[in-house]
C-alpha cells in the first residue's frame, strides 16, 4: 500500500491523485527541475496503456527518446529523453504528432483498410534522432521479471537455425548498480533487466527524480542529492510487481476458440509464446515456480521497415522491438479509455496492430490478412478474451 500511494504521488506537490488521501509531505518538492509528468498514473492510467494525443496536442503520456546518432547516443543538449515541462524556466522544447498519413491496402477478399503513420513535431531543439514510445500496461511485470534468463534465451534464435523466418535474439544491457552485463527484459526495446530499475529510469526521466540507482538527471553530468529513498523505491517496486494480471474470458466460446488455433496456424505464437514458466529465485516468493500465459518471448525482433525508428537502443537497432505481451490486452478500452497499439500507439484496433506487422512478423501478417473475414473475426475475438 505504500508503493501504490506512491505510485499514486504528484513528486511536485505531494498530493494523491484520489482524494481524499493526504498530501505525503515527505515527497514535495522533488519534481523536476525537468520532467514529462508529475506522477505514476498521469501516465499509466489505471496501470494500463496510454492512448496517444490529439494531433498538435502535447505529449505528456509518452517518451520520445532522442539521440546524437543512429545508436542512441545522448543528445548533446537534450539528454537521452525529451522533457517537455520544467518546474522553473523554459522547458527544452517539447513534441506534438502533427498529422498521420493514410497507408491504404485491402485484406484477401478485397475488403479495404486504412492504416495511419505518426508525423512528429518539435518545439525547441528538432532531434536528428528520436524514437516515440507511449506508456506500456503495468501488469504482470514482476512475473515477466521471474522468468528466469536462461529460460528467455533458450527461446532464441538469432541465426535462425530452424529456418523458420523467426531468428528472435535477447538484448543485453549494464547493470546500473554492479556494472555485470545482463538480459533485458522491459521497455519497448528491453531496455531495462530489473523492474527497480524500470522504476528508477521512469522516476529520472519522467519526472526528474534522483534515486540511489540513477543519481544523475539526464542531460547533467553530476550526481545529485538522493531524492527518493531505497526503501521507497523498494515498496514502488514491490507494488508494481505485485500487479495481477486479469482471468482470461470466453474459455468456452466457440469463435474464440477458434481464433485460438488461427493463432497458432498463422504462426503468431512463433514471437508471441502463450506460455512460460517463472523460476525458483524471485525475491517475492509468490512470483516464483509460477506457470504463465502473457503471449511474449521477451526477445528483439525486426518489424521492418513501417515499424522502424531512425534509431536504435543498446543492442537493438531501429527496426527491432522486444516482442509485446497480449495478455488483458482484451481489457484495453475499459482500463485506458480508448485503445492504442504498438509501441507509439499509431494502430487504433488489433487487426490495425498486426496489420502493421513486418520483417519476421510478415508471414503471421500475411496469414492474417489472407484470412476470411469470418476467420479474421474469430482471431481478434481471442484476443480481446486475453
Amino acid at each position: 500500500m505504500l508503493g501504490r500511494r506512491l505510485h499514486h504521488t504528484d513528486f511536485g506537490n505531494g498530493a494523491h491523485t484520489e482524494q481524499p488521501n493526504p498530501v505525503y509531505t515527505e515527497q514535495v518538492n522533488k519534481l523536476g527541475p525537468k520532467y514529462i509528468n508529475r506522477n505514476c498514473v498521469a501516465c499509466h492510467v489505471n496501470n494500463g496503456r496510454a492512448v496517444p494525443p490529439a494531433i498538435g496536442a502535447p505529449m505528456l503520456q509518452s517518451v520520445v527518446k532522442v539521440g546524437s546518432d543512429a545508436t542512441g547516443a545522448p543528445h548533446p543538449t537534450l539528454g537521452a529523453v525529451l522533457q517537455p515541462q520544467s518546474t522553473s524556466g523554459p522547458a527544452e522544447g517539447g513534441a506534438t504528432i502533427a498529422s498521420y498519413t493514410a497507408i491504404s491496402g485491402q485484406y484477401g477478399d478485397g475488403t479495404p483498410y486504412s492504416l495511419r503513420a505518426p508525423t512528429y513535431s518539435f518545439t525547441g531543439t528538432t532531434p536528428g534522432y528520436f524514437s516515440a514510445r507511449i506508456a506500456p500496461q503495468l501488469v504482470g511485470l514482476g512475473l515477466l521479471e521471474a522468468v528466469s534468463e536462461a529460460a528467455i534465451s533458450a527461446l532464441a534464435d538469432p541465426g535462425d537455425a530452424n529456418q523458420d523466418g523467426i531468428s528472435g535474439r535477447v538484448q543485453t544491457v549494464i547493470d546500473p548498480v554492479t556494472g555485470q552485463r545482463r538480459l533485458g527484459r522491459f521497455t519497448h526495446k528491453g531496455g531495462r533487466a530489473l523492474l527497480s530499475h524500470q522504476i528508477a529510469g521512469a522516476l529520472n526521466a519522467d519526472m526528474g527524480v534522483t534515486t540511489s540507482i540513477f543519481p544523475v538527471l539526464d542531460g547533467e553530468t553530476a550526481s545529485g542529492a538522493t531524492e527518493l529513498t531505497d526503501a521507497d523505491l523498494a515498496t514502488m517496486t514491490r507494488y508494481t510487481a505485485a500487479l495481477g494480471v486479469s482471468a482470461r474470458r470466453d474459455l468456452a466460446n466457440a469463435q474464440a476458440l477458434q481464433g485460438e488455433q488461427l493463432f497458432t496456424s498463422a504462426a503468431c505464437v512463433s514471437c508471441h509464446v502463450p506460455t512460460l514458466a517463472t523460476g525458483p529465485y524471485h525475491p517475492m516468493t509468490e512470483l516464483r515456480n509460477q506457470t504463465i500465459h502473457p503471449y511474449t518471448d521477451l526477445l528483439l525482433h525486426d518489424m521492418g521497415a513501417g515499424l522502424a525508428d531512425n534509431m536504435g537502443e543498446g543492442a537493438a537497432t531501429g527496426s527491432e522491438w522486444r516482442t509485446a505481451p497480449l495478455w488483458s490486452i482484451g481489457l484495453t478500452a475499459g482500463v485506458s479509455g480508448g485503445e492504442a497499439y504498438l509501441h507509439d500507439g499509431r494502430a487504433r484496433s488489433l487487426e490495425e496492430a498486426i496489420l502493421w506487422h513486418g520483417g519476421e512478423a510478415e508471414q503471421a501478417k500475411e496469414a492474417f490478412r489472407t484470412m476470411s473475414a469470418a476467420d479474421r473475426a474469430a482471431l481478434v475475438k481471442f484476443l480481446k478474451s486475453l
